[in-house]
């Protein structure tokens, strides 16, 4: 009787938690194929142009969008998706901030036209950092930041002339302010017997080069006029019963039926509802594990939604389906549990970069990437410094690979940047983001920012609200912020629920002194959990190394310094991880591009990887590391007993 009360009560707690959850009233659902919806790419050769005058606003000035981009001025290919900054041989084009103009024509199929019950709509997936959309020279879409798409549905603009082509024209704004995400200011040097007229530099306060550009896929797609517009899971289970808490959010229709159909891997049916919202349970369910941490990692099930309704002329179908992975996620003051088993981070840090493309979506290095996260024996990595495309997350659902899912909040180190307007902005980007990756199973925590000037006197509540906010989106994931102030004079601290603590010893504090580590690490850990009694991950450590660059005894940027600061740091992580310590995360998993400074050699190079992927030597160290690591476990399959063959 207890266990059916038991069972009871966390089916109740499902739904509140569910409910509390749902405070977004718009999806953004990732666009896919189905019987009722079809997805055209417009990836490929767009025609571009920088505004290059002085105020950098010719563009709207002379209204650019209202006609063909070519007919007001020279143009040149561009492609779509990647950053334009490393294509061309122009140097100021590499470093040009201001508006850049992107335009395609587009052939809409003529089923798309004629059919008023079919919406069309345009998604971009991210363009950095301010966009302004035109179809046909009319105004469709603003959006404010990057790294996350936007929509606007387009379909009687098209039906006004169904003989022209669909001309889209975006305009794109790289600029950083104090209010943006990541913040910068813009510096205008009027020394006329050193700058020429006009000169001006754009501030950042991150350490990775400021691509701009629309860096991933912009597509058109097509939904019924009655339509899925989101659906919201909440998973969780009781011995083996596998609970799906689900709500479906339906546009266009004020009355409509749903059904609601979850298949398992092999297309069988193992749960199913007519109800818009409620929980399905699947008897003998197959949880979501990550890499290395199960026989079976990244099981999905599929959750078919299929949506009639009706109106005085037609009658609409709508099919869509969404991937569940069912786990739980939950912390103590020692350990981060996933399943409520003890889960250790052990991964890396990424950037979205390489050579030409710059941030641009690229699935051949995605691939590349997955192989050698594998190859190493990593289970996580966090998005530093941003969310990554959705694409990358679907690939971290289907391979178990867990997710630090982190915001554009880098380098948040101005006072004037904690004011009203930055978190107001803050918020929503939060909003846009938790809309976005709520339904992965691979995300399991949300990072708020990286390495904030905590200490000020603003910040507590600066990142009280925004913690508070996020916990209110989504009541089910655990919420952090990166670190590296002391731990004294840390302000957001108290509000996390995982402290994530970046540190570089023997690098920036005592360069070439490696004996160092093992003290200040130790101090380091011992200071923030005494303080805070919280699980605690080292988000950042490494030390440059220039590829092929060897010395003995090391020295700085050598690969064999690379490796003693590595080992010193996984000495102290042997005896912590055994307490509070829960994960330990390297910078960087691959070289990559930073702005030009005394400090960097054409990037940062702390990459355990080249920017080409090939390995340097502390990926061997951190590949043992890791694999031993997976197998103090226990709970992987003989074949996979490192080191044989992967």
């Amino acid at each position: 009787m207890f266990l059916i009360l038991f069972g009871l009560f966390r089916v109740l707690c499902l739904f509140a938690v569910f409910h509390v959850a749902c405070l977004l009233d718009t999806g953004m659902l990732f666009p896919r194929e189905s019987s009722s919806r079809e997805v055209k790419e417009l990836n490929g050769l767009w025609v571009f142009r920088a505004d290059k005058s002085p105020n950098r606003n010719e563009g709207f000035e002379r209204a650019w969008y209202k006609s063909r981009l070519a007919q007001t001025g020279p143009v040149i290919d561009m492609p779509v998706p990647a950053s334009y900054n490393d294509i061309t041989q122009d140097a100021t084009l590499r470093d040009f901030v201001g508006w850049v103009w992107y335009e395609r024509e587009v052939v809409v199929p003529a089923r798309w036209v004629t059919d008023e019950g079919v919406r069309v709509v345009l998604r971009v997936g991210s363009a950095h950092y301010f966009s302004v959309v035109w179809v046909n020279g009319l105004k469709v879409a603003e959006h404010e930041g990057g790294h996350l798409p936007f929509e606007a549905e387009i379909g009687t603009l098209i039906r006004k002339d169904p003989t022209t082509p669909c001309r889209i024209t975006i305009a794109v704004n790289n600029t950083l302010t104090l209010n943006t995400l990541p913040p910068g200011t813009i510096q205008h040097m009027d020394d006329h017997t050193r700058y020429p007229d006009g000169f001006f530099v754009q501030n950042i306060y991150f350490d990775f080069f400021n691509y701009a550009g629309i860096h991933r896929p912009v597509l058109l797609y097509t939904t019924p006029k009655a339509y899925v517009d989101d659906i919201t899971v909440v998973t969780d289970f009781l011995d083996n019963i596998g609970l799906v808490s689900y709500k479906v959010s339906v546009q266009g229709a004020a009355t409509a039926t749903v059904k609601v159909t979850l298949m398992d891997k092999e297309g069988h049916c193992v749960a199913s509802s007519s109800e818009p919202s409620g929980v399905l349970k699947v008897v003998d369910v197959k949880l979501w594990w990550p890499y290395l941490m199960h026989e079976n990692p990244g099981y999905l099930y599929s959750m078919e939604v299929r949506l009639m309704a009706a109106d005085e002329r037609s009658t609409y179908e709508d099919v869509y389906t969404l991937t569940v992975g069912i786990r739980t996620v939950s912390v103590t003051s020692t350990q981060f549990l996933i399943n409520k088993k003890p889960f250790y981070f052990h991964g890396v840090n990424k950037h979205e970069d390489s050579d030409i493309r710059g941030k641009g979506l690229d699935w051949p290095l995605i691939v590349k990437d997955f192989n050698l996260l594998k190859w190493l024996g990593a289970n996580s990595f966090r998005t530093s410094h941003y969310p990554y495309a959705e694409e990358i997350l679907q690939m971290c659902d289907r391979h178990g690979i867990v997710v630090i899912d982190e915001c554009p909040g880098v380098g948040i180190k101005d006072i004037r940047s904690f004011g009203n307007a930055s978190l107001t902005h803050h918020l929503v980007v939060m909003d846009e983001l938790v809309r976005r990756d709520k339904n992965h199973p691979s995300v399991v925590m949300w990072s708020v920012a990286n390495e904030p000037a905590a200490e000020m006197s603003p910040a507590e509540f600066y990142f009280k609200t925004l913690i508070d906010h996020t916990k209110a989106l989504d009541p089910t994931r655990p919420v952090t912020y990166i670190t590296d102030s002391n731990y004294a004079r840390d302000k957001g601290a108290p509000y996390v629920d995982v402290l994530c603590v970046n540190s570089y010893f023997s690098w920036y504090h005592d360069p070439g002194h490696v004996e160092v580590i093992p003290i200040q690490l130790n101090t380091q850990f011992e200071d923030w959990y005494g303080k805070y009694q919280k699980p605690i991950i080292q988000s950042e450590y490494g030390a440059d190394a220039v590829s092929g660059v060897h010395t003995d005894p090391p020295m700085m940027f050598s690969e064999e310094y690379q490796k003693i600061v590595l080992k010193n740091y996984h000495k102290v992580f042997d005896q912590k991880r055994k307490q509070y310590v829960i994960g330990e995360l390297i910078w960087n998993f691959a070289d990559f591009m930073t702005a030009q400074e005394i400090t960097r050699v054409v990037g940062n190079k702390k990459g355990i990887f080249t920017r080409q992927r090939q390995p340097k030597a502390a990926a061997f160290i951190l590949k043992e590391r890791y694999w031993g690591l997976a197998n103090e476990t226990g709970r992987l399959p003989p074949w996979t007993k490192y080191p044989c063959s992967l």
